[in-house]
């Protein structure tokens, strides 16, 4: 399993003209599938007059999803150097569609998969990306009486702290790094004198 990868910060769109054709690439972070098939009809639908809406995929930290179509430019000049961008550059959970107004002048194969590939690479230097690494899930449960201060030193060295939750007794959650696990262990005993319970969870990212 991977143990971080890149998406991309936020939604945008980034413009580049090329032998007077308009390339405008829409990329943004997709969760699953269908929220990317969503994102790629929606930017079609905003395009309807374009010459080409070419997009492409990649879902899963590992990913195992990748989906890229041409939408009739020559059979792979665009979605696929399209979705080789994205997997060079280890994103992953993200969606580019490149809409492309013809100039008049024919670029060729190789042009065309600079254009396409290029569009997606600019893109994602001008929207940014951010890392996200892979952790489990810890929950730390302490009495009420500690609980406050073990929640501000918990967030006071940079723990990921996701969730509070009181009962009986507060059980606080909280994301480790895999690397990790050992040495918060012992810091953890260490704070609490040994009286908070560590329990490990599932794995995700963060």
């Amino acid at each position: 399993m991977q143990d971080e990868y890149r998406t991309p910060a936020r939604e945008g769109v980034h413009e580049t003209e090329i032998n007077r054709s308009r390339f405008l690439c829409a990329l943004a972070p997709a969760a699953t599938e269908e929220e990317a098939q969503a994102f790629v009809a929606r930017v079609r639908k905003e395009h309807p007059t374009a010459t080409h809406n070419c997009y492409a995929y990649v879902i899963g930290a590992d990913a195992s999803v990748q989906k890229a179509s041409d939408d009739g430019e020559p059979g792979g000049t665009a979605g696929v150097p399209m979705l080789q961008m994205l997997t060079r550059r280890e994103i992953r959970y993200a969606v580019a569609v490149v809409t492309r107004y013809y100039g008049g002048v024919k670029l060729g194969a190789g042009g065309l998969i600079r254009a396409y590939g290029g569009a997606v690479g600019e893109a994602l230097d001008a929207i940014g990306t951010v890392t996200r690494r892979r952790f489990r899930i810890a929950t730390v449960t302490v009495d009420h009486a500690r609980a406050g201060k073990m929640e501000n030193d918990l967030r006071a060295t940079g723990r990921d702290v996701r969730d509070v939750r009181y009962g009986e007794a507060v059980a606080i959650e909280v994301g480790v790094p895999e690397a990790d696990l050992e040495r918060f262990t012992a810091w953890l005993a260490d704070v609490s004198a040994g009286t908070a319970e560590l329990e490990l969870g599932g794995e995700a990212y963060g």
